[in-house]
């Protein structure tokens, strides 16, 4: 009775599952034999396109090989190449070395006028005056290098709007071309207002020096910019946060020299007091990077 029992209990179960797949398998939808048959046909079109397409191409470059009157080869063979697409910073890198190679040439050219420039500004000889009348009789070299400082100045801007992810919808280089504009604008006002200034009050001669001192500060720090533009564009991790936080350090003290060169100029030529000349700077220079900081971040963001 047992066995009985058992086998019928099999022979229900075995209708009972033979019966829910035949029902899974009418519920479940049939499969869209059109949609499949066009897309092979598509697919066959599309191959075929491409097959002519390597066909006509490899006809045409293996003219020069199977009808030349000189020379023929055996059933030769073209490969056709896929085009490449970079996205790596080739344009950067070029960029980077053609200014390092147009410093090159201007300290090759010019070496004594770098020579002089250096020791000018870091008062490392007695003969200033001397040194000072040679460097404003050379305005092609002084011109070269102010250029490089607007073009190393823009890229290491643009490096660090890139790092605070500012200017995110802008083109890398049409941002790179409005900052090159925006510091030549910058010192041309810069240096018309102070010749302005000194005809007004007729204080060419202390305005003259003040100038003088600004744009070969410009070229200083447009030279000590160089390395670190190499380092910011093509390093991470460690090695590029100590680059940033260095380069930073080195242009503020560049610029706070580059103050106190200015008052000791200013100061032979006008009796003026160390408090004037602060509030002078935070007037004349202070006040107006902040403005350019809050315009410029309200027109990247």
């Amino acid at each position: 009775m047992i066995n009985r029992l058992l086998f019928i209990l099999f022979f229900f179960f075995s209708l009972v599952a033979k019966a829910q797949t035949t029902t899974d398998s009418l519920k479940a939808p049939a499969p869209d034999t059109a949609a499949i048959r066009r897309d092979s046909i598509a697919l066959v079109k599309l191959q075929e396109k491409e097959r002519q397409q390597q066909e006509q191409v490899s006809k045409w470059a293996l003219y020069p090989f199977t009808k030349n009157p000189l020379y023929r080869f055996d059933n030769p063979v073209a490969a056709v190449a896929q085009k490449r697409v970079f996205q790596g910073k080739e344009g950067l890198f070029y960029v980077a070395i053609g200014l390092i190679i147009f410093f090159a040439l201007l300290k090759n050219n010019f070496s004594k006028y770098l020579q002089d420039l250096f020791r000018l500004f870091f008062r490392s000889t007695l003969k200033q005056r001397q040194i000072k009348d040679q460097l404003m009789e050379a305005p092609l070299p002084s011109l070269l290098f102010n250029l490089i400082f607007f073009i190393s100045g823009a890229l290491f801007l643009n490096l660090i709007f890139q790092h605070f992810q500012l200017g995110g919808g802008f083109n890398f280089w049409l941002l790179l071309l409005y900052s090159v504009v925006g510091l030549a604008a910058i010192y041309f006002v810069k240096f018309v207002s102070l010749k302005l200034c000194g005809w007004l009050f007729r204080l060419s001669e202390a305005t003259g020096a003040y100038s003088f001192i600004v744009f070969t500060s410009n070229k200083i720090v447009g030279i000590a910019l160089l390395p670190f533009i190499v380092l910011l564009s093509f390093t991470n991790g460690m090695l590029y946060q100590v680059s940033l936080n260095l380069s930073i350090i080195i242009v503020a003290l560049l610029f706070a020299y580059r103050f106190f060169l200015s008052y000791v100029a200013v100061h032979k030529q006008v009796r003026i007091d160390f408090f004037h000349f602060i509030l002078y700077l935070l007037a004349f220079e202070i006040a107006p990077l902040l403005l350019i900081n809050k315009a410029l971040l309200d027109f990247l963001r």
